[in-house]
């Protein structure tokens, strides 16, 4: 099943089973350790976690609308394998799906009521809160996705190396990419990948959990909540098996249409005027302060609200982008830089405007205007429950639930199908078609990682050992930024270089045309 050579697939196995066994009998061992190098990344390094975040962003900026933009993903005459429509719908499942169906409405009340700055509970906080919002899932965030993607559809479909990480620093390694250090680089995004992927999948089965306790009473107990991750995990691996162009691509079209149907019934039943005026008031001061956001630190006393909100998300989508990144970079094919920066940055973070103002502005809507205090205090008790808790306030509230607990469900199932077809590839040394048994097996893994992350503490845990992995990760994307601008620089050079030379030759061999002919 597994080739003992195979250096990837065994030693990731091997980190992510030691992992698995070190939170079942050292639980609180593990919450220390996390803890503890979360204490020192969060602290003393958060200033490098919002420059970076701020640099992919220029960075994806600049090759969108600059020369490079016009480079394709792979040979000139390559032609997309997907249509633009099943493409963004993968995509974007795969990146933030179940994120978006988690915090939808919870972190937009809990800003209101703890805003990054002034007093909570006012007009003021709100306003704030929904930019805030729309900033941690805006360009900053999808930009992570973009730079890892970018550079491993480059080097992958243009420059024909593996669809490994490794291979997005062959301009600064070269051959090295195929020997320890290498390897080296693979492993851990292998692993980190396994570990971030558990992670989303505990958080969305205490949300299920918690939403079919809300809706029918069924028991929210651990036990529940290991058998409904369990029954998940048999879906994801029958969807996994069927295939990338069967299984993920008709799941993301589904969640799409879903998403949409749950958005808009939400938008007529709710305060649709001041769903388009958050919209456009939150747009409008997230475009004007998105460079103050984007470095916003504390410098003289403590800022534990940067920590745990702007820090932790970067961290967050880190440790998801190698993951996010090889996904999207293994249905990119074809398309040209520009476009495809389009779709990855632009076009979802439109769509996270959309959710967010039409979910949390209408809580906000409850919370602010109607003054229904208990479904905040019920939100910032248990964010797991918060959008049952809010769809309880509207007409039809059960259909609606239904259908929230289906998307989350739809969600869930794509991201762990993805999942798994990733680190297929990892396992598989960069093929593009894994084996369903690679597949099956790191289905399991991810699936145990997940049950450890809820046996050891919850959302807590989750938290604490998304920014303890990341950090690392964010050295290397620092790298990768320098080697991708590097090699569009020098294709564009050499290809400037050939055209001047042909032209030269063009005009030599005239001239000798036209002296053959005196």
């Amino acid at each position: 099943m597994i080739n003992k050579n195979n250096i990837i697939a065994v030693a990731s196995m091997t980190l992510t089973l030691a992992f698995i066994l070190l939170g079942i009998f050292f639980t609180d061992g593990l919450n220390n350790v996390f803890s503890a190098i979360l204490k020192v990344t969060s602290e003393d390094f958060g200033w490098f976690y919002l420059i970076a975040a701020f640099l992919f962003l220029v960075l994806c900026v600049y090759l969108m609308f600059s020369k490079y933009g016009n480079i394709k993903l792979g040979k000139d005459t390559d032609k997309p394998e997907y249509s633009t429509k099943s493409w963004l719908a993968m995509l974007f499942s795969a990146a933030m799906g179940c994120g978006l169906v988690f915090w939808g409405v919870a972190e937009p009340v809990m800003h209101y009521i703890t805003p990054p700055m002034g007093k909570g509970g006012t007009a003021e906080a709100a306003d704030t809160s929904m930019k805030f919002v729309f900033f941690h899932w805006g360009f900053n965030a999808w930009a992570i996705y973009a730079v890892v993607a970018l550079g491993l559809a480059y080097f992958q479909f243009r420059k024909n190396l593996p669809g490994l990480i490794s291979s997005i620093f062959y301009p600064v390694l070269k051959d090295r990419i195929y020997g320890p250090l290498g390897k080296s680089i693979d492993i851990y995004s292998t692993f980190m990948t396994a570990i971030g992927v558990s992670t989303v999948l505990g958080v969305t089965t205490l949300q299920l959990a918690g939403g079919l306790n809300t809706v029918w009473g069924v028991p929210n107990t651990l036990t529940f909540q290991i058998i409904l991750l369990s029954i998940v995990t048999v879906l994801f691996m029958v969807s996994a098996y069927s295939g990338l162009n069967r299984g993920v691509k008709i799941l993301s079209n589904l969640n799409m249409i879903i998403a949409f149907s749950l958005m808009i019934l939400i938008f007529i039943l709710g305060p649709s005027s001041q769903i388009m005026r958050i919209f456009t008031n939150a747009t409008g001061e997230y475009l004007r302060d998105i460079i103050p956001m984007s470095l916003r630190l504390q410098t003289f006393s403590t800022d534990t609200w940067i920590v745990a909100w702007t820090i932790f998300y970067w961290a967050w989508w880190s440790t998801w982008a190698p993951f996010v990144g090889t996904f999207i970079a293994r249905i990119s094919k074809g398309r040209t830089i520009r476009e495809f920066l389009i779709g990855v940055l632009i076009i979802p973070t439109l769509i996270n405007f959309m959710w967010f103002s039409v979910l949390g502005g209408s809580a906000l809507h409850f919370v602010h205007d109607l003054k229904q205090t208990a479904l905040a205090e019920a939100i910032n008790n248990d964010t797991t429950i918060a959008l049952f808790s809010f769809l309880g306030n509207f007409p039809f509230s059960s259909v609606l639930s239904f259908i929230a607990i289906l998307l989350i469900s739809s969600f869930f199932i794509t991201s762990a199908d993805s999942a798994t077809y990733v680190l297929g590839m990892y396992s598989g040394n960069g093929t593009l078609n894994p084996s369903n048994k690679l597949k099956m097996v790191w289905g399991l893994f991810i699936s145990g990682s997940a049950i450890v992350l809820l046996i050891s503490g919850g959302v807590s845990a989750v938290q604490t050992v998304s920014i303890a992995i990341a950090f690392p990760f964010y050295i290397l994307m620092v790298i990768m930024c320098y080697s991708i601008l590097k090699a569009v620089t020098k294709e564009k050079a050499h290809s400037a270089h050939e055209f001047r030379s042909s032209v030269i030759n063009n005009i030599g061999h005239t001239k000798q045309e036209m002296s053959k002919a005196e």
